[in-house]
Protein backbone atom coordinates (compact mmCIF):
# COMPACT_ATOMS: atom_id res chain seq x y z
CA UNK A 1 0.00 0.00 0.00
CA UNK A 2 1.03 3.26 -0.72
CA UNK A 3 0.76 6.57 0.87
CA UNK A 4 -2.14 9.10 -0.17
CA UNK A 5 -1.83 9.28 -4.44
CA UNK A 6 -3.20 12.22 -6.35
CA UNK A 7 -5.40 10.42 -9.36
CA UNK A 8 -4.98 11.96 -13.00
CA UNK A 9 -5.20 11.02 -16.14
CA UNK A 10 -3.31 12.53 -19.15
CA UNK A 11 -4.83 15.76 -19.71
CA UNK A 12 -7.55 17.98 -17.97
CA UNK A 13 -11.11 15.77 -17.71
CA UNK A 14 -14.61 17.42 -18.80
CA UNK A 15 -17.85 16.48 -17.56
CA UNK A 16 -18.05 14.66 -21.53
CA UNK A 17 -14.88 12.78 -21.36
CA UNK A 18 -15.66 11.57 -17.82
CA UNK A 19 -19.63 9.91 -18.89
CA UNK A 20 -17.85 8.15 -22.30
CA UNK A 21 -15.24 6.78 -20.02
CA UNK A 22 -17.58 5.49 -17.74
CA UNK A 23 -19.69 4.01 -20.55
CA UNK A 24 -16.44 2.86 -22.31
CA UNK A 25 -15.64 0.75 -18.75
CA UNK A 26 -19.41 -0.28 -18.85
CA UNK A 27 -19.10 -1.72 -22.15
CA UNK A 28 -16.38 -3.66 -21.46
CA UNK A 29 -18.24 -4.91 -18.29
CA UNK A 30 -21.03 -5.86 -20.39
CA UNK A 31 -19.08 -7.73 -22.47
CA UNK A 32 -17.44 -9.66 -19.30
CA UNK A 33 -20.71 -10.65 -17.59
CA UNK A 34 -21.80 -12.46 -20.85
CA UNK A 35 -18.68 -13.80 -22.01
CA UNK A 36 -17.68 -14.98 -18.06
CA UNK A 37 -20.05 -13.88 -15.48
CA UNK A 38 -23.65 -14.66 -16.08
CA UNK A 39 -23.81 -18.24 -15.63
CA UNK A 40 -22.19 -17.92 -12.42
CA UNK A 41 -24.09 -18.36 -9.04
CA UNK A 42 -23.25 -14.43 -8.11
CA UNK A 43 -24.62 -12.86 -10.57
CA UNK A 44 -27.92 -10.95 -9.94
CA UNK A 45 -30.13 -11.16 -12.97
CA UNK A 46 -32.26 -8.17 -11.60
CA UNK A 47 -29.16 -5.86 -12.59
CA UNK A 48 -27.56 -4.69 -15.47
CA UNK A 49 -24.44 -2.83 -16.27
CA UNK A 50 -24.44 0.61 -15.67
CA UNK A 51 -21.84 3.59 -15.27
CA UNK A 52 -23.51 5.77 -12.65
CA UNK A 53 -22.45 9.62 -12.37
CA UNK A 54 -18.84 9.63 -13.54
CA UNK A 55 -17.82 12.71 -13.43
CA UNK A 56 -14.38 14.77 -12.96
CA UNK A 57 -12.77 14.63 -9.91
CA UNK A 58 -9.27 16.54 -8.92
CA UNK A 59 -7.62 16.23 -13.16
CA UNK A 60 -9.31 12.76 -13.63
CA UNK A 61 -12.75 10.77 -13.53
CA UNK A 62 -14.48 8.95 -10.68
CA UNK A 63 -17.83 7.29 -10.89
CA UNK A 64 -19.80 4.12 -9.52
CA UNK A 65 -19.62 0.80 -11.81
CA UNK A 66 -23.09 -1.18 -10.79
CA UNK A 67 -22.50 -4.52 -12.37
CA UNK A 68 -25.02 -7.47 -11.89
CA UNK A 69 -22.36 -8.85 -9.55
CA UNK A 70 -20.57 -6.33 -7.68
CA UNK A 71 -20.69 -2.41 -7.17
CA UNK A 72 -17.48 -0.52 -6.99
CA UNK A 73 -16.10 3.02 -6.84
CA UNK A 74 -13.78 3.71 -10.19
CA UNK A 75 -11.36 5.44 -11.55
CA UNK A 76 -8.66 5.54 -14.13
CA UNK A 77 -5.34 4.68 -12.88
CA UNK A 78 -3.03 5.45 -15.86
CA UNK A 79 -0.73 7.84 -13.79
CA UNK A 80 -1.01 5.79 -10.83
CA UNK A 81 2.03 4.15 -8.91
CA UNK A 82 2.70 1.44 -8.24
CA UNK A 83 1.85 -0.09 -11.99
CA UNK A 84 1.23 -3.48 -10.99
CA UNK A 85 -2.10 -4.96 -10.98
CA UNK A 86 -3.18 -5.88 -7.36
CA UNK A 87 -1.48 -3.32 -5.84
CA UNK A 88 -3.39 -0.93 -3.20
CA UNK A 89 -3.44 2.36 -2.98
CA UNK A 90 -5.36 5.13 -0.95
CA UNK A 91 -7.24 7.89 -2.58
CA UNK A 92 -8.05 11.00 -1.48
CA UNK A 93 -11.66 12.44 -1.30
CA UNK A 94 -13.40 14.91 0.39
CA UNK A 95 -14.91 12.53 2.65
CA UNK A 96 -11.62 10.85 3.76
CA UNK A 97 -8.89 8.34 2.36
CA UNK A 98 -10.42 5.55 0.02
CA UNK A 99 -8.57 2.29 -0.46
CA UNK A 100 -8.75 0.99 -3.92
CA UNK A 101 -6.80 -1.57 -5.63
CA UNK A 102 -5.52 -1.72 -9.29
CA UNK A 103 -6.54 -3.97 -11.86
CA UNK A 104 -6.94 -4.15 -15.44
CA UNK A 105 -9.53 -4.12 -17.58
CA UNK A 106 -9.60 -4.80 -21.45
CA UNK A 107 -10.10 -1.66 -24.16
CA UNK A 108 -9.79 0.25 -20.56
CA UNK A 109 -6.27 -0.29 -19.46
CA UNK A 110 -5.45 0.26 -16.10
CA UNK A 111 -8.34 1.16 -13.48
CA UNK A 112 -8.26 2.09 -9.53
CA UNK A 113 -11.49 0.29 -7.77
CA UNK A 114 -12.92 -0.19 -4.45
CA UNK A 115 -16.15 -2.76 -3.43
CA UNK A 116 -19.02 -1.49 -2.35
CA UNK A 117 -20.88 -4.67 -2.67
CA UNK A 118 -20.10 -8.13 -3.92
CA UNK A 119 -22.72 -9.76 -4.42
CA UNK A 120 -25.69 -8.08 -5.23
CA UNK A 121 -28.41 -9.86 -3.68
CA UNK A 122 -29.57 -6.93 -1.64
CA UNK A 123 -30.74 -5.25 -4.89
CA UNK A 124 -34.29 -6.09 -5.99
CA UNK A 125 -33.82 -3.54 -9.05
CA UNK A 126 -31.80 -1.74 -11.22
CA UNK A 127 -33.40 1.24 -9.58
CA UNK A 128 -32.61 0.15 -5.94
CA UNK A 129 -28.80 -0.33 -7.40
CA UNK A 130 -28.44 3.50 -8.71
CA UNK A 131 -30.34 5.09 -6.11
CA UNK A 132 -27.21 3.35 -3.41
CA UNK A 133 -24.97 4.16 -6.08
CA UNK A 134 -25.86 7.89 -6.08
CA UNK A 135 -25.94 7.91 -2.47
CA UNK A 136 -22.92 6.58 -2.04
CA UNK A 137 -21.02 9.00 -4.44
CA UNK A 138 -23.00 11.75 -2.80
CA UNK A 139 -21.24 10.72 0.65
CA UNK A 140 -17.92 10.08 -0.78
CA UNK A 141 -18.50 13.70 -2.29
CA UNK A 142 -19.00 15.44 1.39
CA UNK A 143 -16.01 16.74 3.22
CA UNK A 144 -15.98 15.00 6.59
CA UNK A 145 -16.52 17.82 8.56
CA UNK A 146 -19.04 19.48 6.89
CA UNK A 147 -22.22 20.59 8.75
CA UNK A 148 -24.05 18.08 6.38
CA UNK A 149 -21.82 15.39 7.25
CA UNK A 150 -21.86 16.10 10.92
CA UNK A 151 -25.53 16.22 10.81
CA UNK A 152 -25.99 13.02 9.44
CA UNK A 153 -23.92 11.39 12.31
CA UNK A 154 -25.63 11.75 14.82
CA UNK A 155 -28.33 9.48 15.96
CA UNK A 156 -31.52 9.61 14.28
CA UNK A 157 -33.45 9.98 17.72
CA UNK A 158 -31.84 11.90 20.70
CA UNK A 159 -31.58 10.53 24.23
CA UNK A 160 -34.60 10.43 26.86
CA UNK A 161 -34.43 11.36 30.33
CA UNK A 162 -35.34 8.18 32.02
CA UNK A 163 -36.20 9.46 35.01
CA UNK A 164 -38.94 11.78 33.30
CA UNK A 165 -39.99 8.47 30.93
CA UNK A 166 -41.03 6.72 34.08
CA UNK A 167 -42.97 9.65 35.12
CA UNK A 168 -44.59 9.73 32.16
CA UNK A 169 -43.33 12.75 30.56
CA UNK A 170 -41.22 11.62 27.38
CA UNK A 171 -38.81 14.98 27.26
CA UNK A 172 -35.47 15.13 25.55
CA UNK A 173 -32.49 15.58 28.22
CA UNK A 174 -30.59 18.70 28.29
CA UNK A 175 -27.72 18.92 28.42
Amino acid sequence: MTGSAPASTSGPVGGADAAAWGELLAASYREIGERAMRDLPIYNDALDVEAVDFRPFNGTIVGIMVTPWFMNVVMPAGAIAPATSGANVRMRFPAGDIEFILSEVARVGRIASCSLFSPMFQFADMDAARATAEAALAELMLPADSEEAVRRREPATSPIDRRNFLRGALTERRG
